[in-house]
């Protein structure tokens, strides 16, 4: 599916007493890094606010005047997409994912009523509903064509969209509600203590590895599934079978013997665990050796 991604990135932060909110960060990754993590595959990615350096190349643009709130970011926003179907998002995202985008896509084709009507077509729309039953339009994606009509006709009403609240452009479409995606996806950093939130979440055991896998991935630029009890299983192996600093050994080796694999056009993933279970039967075949040379030893 096609789509166009809006970022908005500017405001004043008064919360964050001023911080620059977009490159606070969280996991060692800053707020909107993150968020393009998560709308990668967006044909063209807009953001709106202030330059500065980004995991990946987008087009940047402000809001006139700067400052104007919103409303006005997203009309400038949108004034450099091309696609029919546009994801807003605001900056301050750290755990929204690539699944929830996917999920608020695919729900912009489901049938809705209008603010005026029953149901009579495809949604405007779709925008994420979190735990407390609250719409968020800045994890949304919408359908251009309305979205540019209604803005138009809010900046005809009003002389200008300066000032104007999200509500007043969603009000006037007809939006799909999305519920039951990753528990955190709406999760933003207004304040410091919702940074220090995110930056606990990340550190939890449950998640941790998975947080880190993906920090990963972003810093070295690659797209790849982690299979991660296989490689923990091999570390564990060759750690009990040959020596402690096998297991960050091996598991390196086994990278770059996948990555030469994938080069000569086998599929990454099946590179990685074919790779993986050499050098775990070579770590249990090295560890039943010297188990055998104790019994003999011992025996003699």
């Amino acid at each position: 599916m096609t789509y166009d991604a809006i970022v908005l990135a500017g405001g004043a932060a008064q919360r964050l007493g001023g911080a620059d909110k977009p490159g606070l960060l969280v996991g060692g990754r800053p707020l909107l890094d993150r968020v393009l993590d998560a709308c990668a595959d967006a044909r063209t990615t807009v953001v709106v606010g202030g330059r500065r350096p980004t995991v990946r190349p987008v087009h940047w643009t402000r809001e006139d005047p700067p400052g104007g709130g919103p409303l006005a970011a997203l009309d400038a926003g949108l004034r450099h997409t091309t696609s029919e179907l546009v994801l807003v998002l605001s900056a301050d995202l750290p755990f929204l994912d690539r699944a929830t985008v996917r999920t608020l896509l695919d729900a912009t084709g489901t049938p809705t009523g209008t603010p005026a009507g029953p149901a009579d077509g495809p949604a405007d729309g779709a925008v994420l509903r979190d735990a407390d039953g609250r719409d968020q339009p800045l994890v949304a994606a919408y359908r251009a064509e309305p979205l540019r009509r209604e803005i138009a006709l809010l900046a005809t009403e009003h002389g200008s969209l300066g000032g104007l609240p999200l509500r007043a452009l969603t009000a006037e479409l007809g939006l799909a509600r999305v519920t039951g995606t990753a528990p955190l996806a709406s999760f933003d950093c207004d304040t410091w203590d919702d940074v220090a939130t995110a930056r606990a979440r990340i550190r939890e055991h449950g998640t941790v590895l998975d947080q880190w896998i993906t920090a990963v991935k972003a810093e070295l630029d690659i797209d790849l599934a982690v299979d991660t009890k296989t490689l923990l299983d091999l570390a564990r192996d060759a750690a009990h079978g040959v020596a402690r600093p096998a297991a960050p050994l091996t598991t390196f080796l086994v990278g770059y013997a996948a990555a030469h694999a994938a080069a000569t056009g086998a599929d990454p993933a099946e590179a990685v665990a074919e790779a993986s279970r050499k050098a775990a039967d070579l770590a249990l075949r090295w560890a039943a050796e010297a188990e055998a040379d104790a019994r003999q030893n011992g025996s003699g």
